[in-house]
């Protein structure tokens, strides 16, 4: 018996959704990204005006200073959608899990010199409160925030957040067991040093504008926190002084802000440019929050002993400065 195989090419009647395909073209196939990005905001149908709210629709863009003509002028450089994400995080989540197995294995922890492992926990193990209130504030973001191309990365942001501080937490209990949280909490309670930042993170919590809170949280806080503690402080100081353990433990927070970032620098463009008022707002936010984050920081950059604090905040707010200029900001 004879088999003739042959191919056959079926062309699709439609290559996306009608609301995608009015954002790309008919005839252009999307990806991923765009089919679960685009257009997703909830506009029309809704039953009340909320009545803790009542001047705003559920979903409302008059929330913020921020104006933009279309919402979805947004993109996020990563490409993240929920799978885009999940599968994105499960590679790192195994990396850092090997981190933490190779040196609980080889008892690293254990090797290093009691003073640098009270440094490490005295600098790390607080900063489990500001990354709880990054998780807070993203979901904020996203509740308040309008289209789905500026709120959707939010919430993952969120969820790393909350993971950042359960890495904190892994690190508290490898070098100190439960009285170093507990330390940590009293710590970021009562100890001077950080209530400057105790204090920033609270009053965020009220910021009704959420691009304010994206700016605040997002951008000035978070741009200016891991560049200085993981970047600067753990990779260039600690790491020198014998804690190349404690680098290999915080390598996802390091490598998580390089990539986080350029979805907040893609953000801030594009908002920036999209008006002078818009522009104008921005600087204004980042002046106001950026100098209250780097005020904030510098009692927590003292931490470190033998470092000159003040020349190494300044190195990172130079920076942070630079990084925003690429973005078409100036302060």
């Amino acid at each position: 018996m004879h088999i003739d195989l042959r191919t056959v090419s079926i062309k699709p009647l439609r290559q996306t959704f009608d609301h995608v395909a009015r954002r790309i073209g008919a005839d252009k196939p999307a990806s991923r990204y765009q089919e679960g990005s685009f257009d997703l905001q909830a506009t029309t149908n809704f039953h009340y005006r909320p009545t803790w709210d009542p001047d705003h629709k559920l979903f409302d863009a008059s929330r913020s200073a921020i104006r933009m003509a279309d919402w979805y002028a947004f993109r996020d450089p990563r490409q993240f959608y929920y799978g885009a994400y999940t599968l994105a995080r499960a590679k790192q989540q195994d990396a850092a899990e090997a981190n933490f197995d190779f040196v609980e294995s080889r008892q690293l922890a254990d090797a290093l010199p009691d003073e640098l492992k009270a440094q490490a926990l005295a600098l790390l193990l607080p900063l489990r409160h500001v990354a709880w209130g990054g998780n807070t504030n993203n979901a904020a973001i996203c509740a308040y925030g309008y289209g789905t191309t500026f709120t959707q990365p939010c919430i993952f942001h969120a969820l790393d957040h909350l993971g950042i501080a359960q890495y904190l937490t892994r690190i508290g209990l490898l070098f100190g067991d439960t009285e170093a949280l507990a330390e940590a909490k009293r710590a970021w309670l009562e100890d001077e040093r950080w209530q400057g930042l105790r204090r920033y993170v609270e009053d965020s919590f009220v910021i009704k504008d959420p691009f304010e809170l994206y700016v605040a949280q997002n951008v000035a806080l978070d741009g200016l926190l891991y560049a200085l503690v993981y970047e600067t402080l753990v990779d260039d100081v600690l790491a020198t002084r014998g804690g190349t353990t404690l680098a290999l433990l915080t390598q996802f927070m390091t490598e998580w802000f390089a990539e986080t970032r350029k979805w907040v620098d893609a953000t801030l463009k594009t908002a920036a440019a999209e008006s002078a008022e818009n522009k104008a707002q921005l600087e204004k936010w980042l002046r106001l929050w950026g100098e209250r984050a780097a005020a904030a920081l510098l009692p927590i950059a003292r931490i470190v002993p033998d470092l000159d604090s003040d020349a190494v905040m300044s190195d990172v707010v130079q920076q942070f400065n630079a990084r925003l200029a690429k973005a078409g900001l100036s302060l």
